[in-house]
């Protein structure tokens, strides 16, 4: 499996995919908002899109849909729910479903509602898994609800899905937030040495362009969405919300985190 991440340089700060089977050079375009690098990436490669893949109906991960189709008459994809927002569906995916790519490339549709309840993440069937996870999971961070979706959606697909994932499965997200992120977890874990790191290792030198691609080993280290047993996050949580009772449920901790989070 061939993997080109697109950063498209925009002030959403959209990462479009290229996902190519090296033996026949056939390739899936994932979000492709930014139409004219995904076109121009694929013919430098010497890549055919035929399928196109939206992991969820906001318009900056559709945008680029339509211009990409009939520059290659791709089929379009995308969670069967979202059939009467997305124009021009052709497949509706359902959990389970597998999405070849050419002769070598298999990608499992994961149904993630949180984000929006029409999200789909696709989960590579390869040595070490990776997974395109559109805006459920970013890197350090958690998608936002305030589109269509519900946090108690995300947190049941971060702990009945995302983290029950092989650790070493690498993630491919809709945006990069890594920077802000990292600050959040910070400042909701202030002696999360692990964010410290690698934010002091990123902050002069972060170039989306060549972006970090972390996995889920790390992720439970500096995801403060992953680290709700954290003694220093529930204390901090605490701190905020006076209503927080004394032991609080993982759920408790995520819901919290994901309402400051939106405001953060």
């Amino acid at each position: 499996m061939l993997v080109e991440q697109i950063w498209t340089g925009n002030a959403f700060r959209n990462f479009n995919y290229l996902i190519a089977c090296a033996e026949t050079g056939e390739a899936l375009a994932v979000d492709p908002l930014d139409h004219e690098k995904c076109l121009n990436a694929a013919k430098t490669r010497d890549w055919q899109i035929t399928q196109v893949v939206n992991t969820h109906e906001h318009g900056d991960h559709t945008g680029g849909n339509q211009a990409v189709i009939e520059a290659t008459g791709a089929k379009l994809l995308a969670h069967y729910g979202a059939s009467s927002k997305i124009a021009g569906m052709d497949v509706g995916l359902r959990a389970g479903d597998v999405v070849k790519v050419g002769k070598s490339v298999e990608l499992e549709a994961l149904d993630t509602p949180g984000h929006t309840m029409s999200h789909v993440c696709l989960l590579s069937h390869t040595d070490r898994p990776a997974l395109f996870s559109g805006d459920t999971l970013f890197n350090a961070g958690a998608g936002n609800c305030h589109g269509g979706g519900h946090p108690e959606e995300l947190y049941d697909t971060f702990v009945s899905q995302l983290a029950k994932l092989p650790m070493n499965t690498q993630i491919y997200p809709g945006h990069d937030y890594l920077e802000n992120n990292l600050q959040f977890t910070l400042n909701r874990e202030p002696d999360n040495q692990d964010a410290r790191v690698l934010l002091d290792e990123i902050e002069d030198s972060h170039d989306p362009s060549d972006s970090l691609v972390t996995d889920l080993e790390q992720e439970a280290k500096i995801n403060t969405f992953f680290r709700l047993h954290s003694p220093t996050v529930i204390a901090t949580l605490k701190e905020s919300f006076s209503d927080l009772s004394d032991e609080p449920s993982p759920k408790e901790v995520f819901l919290k985190l994901r309402e400051l989070r939106n405001s953060w």
